[in-house]
């Protein structure tokens, strides 16, 4: 059974380049273009490793994390914050809300890869 990923970004381009990435190398992605959307499905349905973009319509990626680690059945779902935004504060409040991850835009498609792999490993 392949590993299910989801990845939140209101950048189509974005969400085609990484899920393209991401299936070539073994893993089966769901992909939503908001937060809201985001939330509903890993409420429904959790993947083992959400993708969040930190500012999109709806819940931002930093709403929806929080909103995973207040609920029981989802706080120990592996989260990674994927941002164009770069400051301490951003890196410090992403942290302090419970992100695995934090990776700022633009982001290479190998490295995303790399940190996806390193974090489904540490934590198996």
């Amino acid at each position: 059974m392949k590993t299910r990923i989801l990845i939140a970004d209101d950048d189509k381009d974005m969400l085609d380049v990484l899920a393209f990435k991401l299936t070539q190398a073994g893993y089966e992605v769901v992909c939503v273009s908001d937060g809201l959307a985001a939330l509903e499905l890993i409420e429904s349905n959790p993947p083992r490793l959400a993708i969040l973009d930190l500012m999109m319509s709806g819940l931002s990626g930093l709403d929806v994390l929080r909103k995973v680690r207040a609920n029981e059945a989802t706080k120990n779902l592996d989260v990674i914050l994927l941002t164009g935004r770069t400051g301490d504060s951003d890196v410090d409040a992403a942290f302090a809300t419970g992100a695995n991850d934090y990776i700022t835009k633009p982001v290479s498609p190998r490295e995303l890869l790399h940190r996806v792999n390193a974090l489904l490993a540490r934590s198996k």
